[in-house]
């Protein structure tokens, strides 16, 4: 998923799901297909096929032929990779239960000489930039203390003017032992500008093997803590009327004609200090069918997680960034950059690159993902 960053109240899962049929909710489609070498049209073997963010995933077999099974209905991203490739990707809305077919050709991946290095050993200047990347990728939070690139001499750095660009030669494999997942990164861009880090690609995630009871008990805790207070927390609220409940305060927040100077919004930046209540019922509109909506607005939302205070390693975050904080409810502004996007029962986005996050959304990463299907228990 591309992120752009410019710098308890107890989960009842049928309080969070939208006033759908059951047969509508349990809906499920099979996705087949076929990988083809673009240049000579021969089927490639191997190749991962996953939908992004989720558990969900397989390769292609001796005819470049996939099958994913038991796919539940709505968005998804579908995401196909192999070393040697250009990955490809298709944005779905599947709307019926039945068997979908899409074929992928993927395009010889063009390096250029000396672009990608993979070596077991690194200098210190590569070790300090993949400090810097691991901060600005994994995260600083709690959860980013627990969780490890497996394979960092697969990424190789480059420094253009201040901006610190990665490249990965393979999929990056990160195992995070706070929430207990292995995670394939297939990253395909990653700039971190001074004040401003982008990147893109796509995570499959796959659960990790408990050791103990303990363990399992820890790991479902530190998973629903990290659900409760995200964005697909608060989208499933918001799909049931239920934001206030589930522990969200909005407020509508005007833009200004300036540009963002860090990673959290300060005083110059380009949300206005002004802030009126919101009725987060006016920024949804009918889709096309009963399971789908239309996420618009204007400007910039301030949503407010009441659940949870933020963690003090976030105010070291903003200090760096020359932003003071004090002890507060988690408090986020997402903006949209692209226009409105639809968003399906399950709260999942059918344009990813549709919502921005500033605040604390933008201080969770990579370590504080958990799969899409997940919900606590």
């Amino acid at each position: 998923m591309r992120a752009i960053f410019p710098v308890l109240f107890v989960l009842v899962l049928a309080l969070l799901t939208p006033d759908k049929s059951q047969a509508v909710q349990n809906s499920v489609v099979i996705l087949t297909g076929q990988v083809l070498d673009g240049e000579t049209g021969d089927p490639l073997i191997g190749a991962h096929v996953f939908i992004a963010a989720s558990l969900m995933g397989t390769t292609t077999d001796m005819d470049g032929r996939y099958r994913l099974a038991r796919v539940p209905t709505g968005a998804h991203r579908l995401y196909v990779s192999m070393l040697g490739f250009e990955p490809s990707f298709r944005d779905l809305l599947l709307r019926e239960s039945r068997v979908y077919t899409f074929d992928f050709t993927l395009d010889t991946a063009i390096l250029e000489a000396g672009e990608i290095v993979i070596e077991a050993e690194r200098d210190d200047k590569w070790k300090d930039r993949f400090e810097r990347f691991s901060k600005l990728f994994i995260g600083e939070s709690p959860n980013a203390e627990m969780t490890i690139i497996v394979n960092p001499e697969v990424l190789d750095f480059e420094s253009r003017g201040g901006t610190l660009v990665a490249y990965a030669a393979e999929p990056l494999i990160i195992e995070n032992h706070a929430l207990g997942y292995r995670i394939q990164y297939f990253l395909k861009d990653f700039e971190a500008e001074p004040f401003r880090t982008r990147y893109d690609g796509e995570p499959l995630f796959e659960e990790l093997e408990s050791g103990s009871l303990d363990e399992s008990k820890t790991w479902e805790e530190n998973r629903r803590k990290a659900f409760m207070g995200s964005f697909r927390h608060f989208l499933l609220a918001l799909l049931s009327g239920r934001t206030s409940g589930q522990g969200f305060k909005t407020y509508s927040r005007p833009a200004m004609n300036r540009t963002v100077s860090g990673d959290t919004f300060s005083g110059n930046s380009a949300i206005s200090s002004q802030r009126y209540p919101l009725d987060p019922q006016t920024i949804l509109r009918p889709g096309e069918t009963p399971n789908e909506h239309i996420l618009t607005f204007d400007g910039y939302i301030e949503i407010r997680y009441m659940g949870e205070t933020e963690d003090p390693s976030y105010y070291e975050w903003q200090r760096r960034n020359g932003i003071s904080g004090s002890k507060k409810f988690q408090t986020s502004w997402i903006t949209m950059e692209r226009g409105p996007t639809v968003v399906d029962y399950k709260g999942d986005i059918l344009n990813p690159y549709g919502v921005t996050f500033s605040g604390y959304l933008a201080f969770e990463r990579v370590a504080d993902e958990v799969p899409k299907e997940y919900r606590p228990r």
